[in-house]
């Protein structure tokens, strides 16, 4: 009797362990869900993408990144700077898989890329913060980046000589704002710039930033993403560089955002434009520029 009781308690201990056991197994088999990019991707790709061009489609292009990446770890997105031109020449070469623009592109440089805007941008005219100067026309702004208004006076402002400061070549902010504001021309084949030969270089937003706010009689332009409490901004034609100004396009100096490919695109690459376009990467969009939906 005793003999048949212990093995009943050994077959209901057996029966214990096995259940413990399957339930164990049974939970760990389960993956935890990886969170959702907006793409249908989340968790499943892999690989590097490579991105060169604009420095000011770069911080925002940064900033999707990071976004993207919390669902999609496995992705390494390379960001570099250079200039608009630097990035299109760079994805027409296949240095890159994503060249970015902060300008229209010339009807040369179309052959075989796809432009895909993924933002607008305002281009402000900003000078230092003591500057008594608040409103400026379109005329002026011509005369001035041309040198042919030299003193703040000659606009109601100090009698003070002004120090322009300019983008570099192949910047896509120069580009715009010398085509907007009619400060370039073609000739043979060339596109000659009006600014002041003399005007001081800035490369990059950053650098024009720095120079505005470290001289009071300087005057620049810069994206509306980089403006900040250490530059002024300069309403144009009594019209303010603000996100609603440029879209409903009363603000005259505006200009789209490109990402730009060529040939096939890999799916990582497709994934983060799809992320972009969406609705969470229209949002991060949304924080500092213009939506393109």
């Amino acid at each position: 009797m005793k003999m048949k009781f212990k093995k009943a308690i050994t077959a209901v201990a057996l029966v214990i362990s096995s259940a413990i056991i399957f339930t164990a197994c049974g939970t760990s088999s389960q993956p935890t869900p990886a969170a959702d990019n907006g793409t249908g991707t989340a968790g499943t790709l892999s690989g590097t993408v490579t991105i060169s061009g604009s420095t000011s489609v770069q911080p925002l292009a940064q900033d999707l990144a990071d976004i993207f990446n919390e669902s999609e770890s496995g992705v390494n997105i390379e960001i570099q700077g250079g200039g608009s031109s630097q990035g299109i020449k760079d994805v027409t070469d296949g240095v890159s898989d994503i060249g970015n623009s902060s300008r229209e592109l010339k009807e040369e440089e179309k052959t075989g890329i796809t432009e895909h805007i993924i933002a607008y941008d305002g281009i402000a005219v900003v000078m230092h913060p003591s500057n008594p100067v608040t409103n400026l026309t379109s005329e002026q702004v011509q005369k001035i980046f041309k040198g042919e208004i030299k003193n703040w006076k000659e606009v109601g402002g100090k009698d003070q000589e002004i120090l322009v400061v300019t983008r570099e070549e192949g910047s896509g902010t120069r580009s715009a704002f010398e085509e907007l504001m009619k400060l370039q021309e073609k000739k043979d084949d060339k596109t000659v710039s009006f600014i002041r030969s003399d005007a001081l270089v800035g490369d990059g937003n950053g650098a024009i930033k720095a120079n505005i706010a470290s001289k009071d009689n300087a005057i620049g332009y810069t994206s509306l993403g980089f403006v900040d409490t250490s530059i002024k901004k300069a309403t144009l034609d009594g019209v303010e560089c603000t996100v609603e100004n440029v879209k409903n396009k009363t603000y005259a100096i505006s200009r789209p955002f490109l990402m730009l490919t060529k040939g096939e695109i890999r799916p990582e690459v497709q994934a983060f434009l799809d992320f972009i376009l969406g609705d969470k990467g229209q949002e991060v969009v949304g924080s500092k520029y213009i939506k393109v939906k």
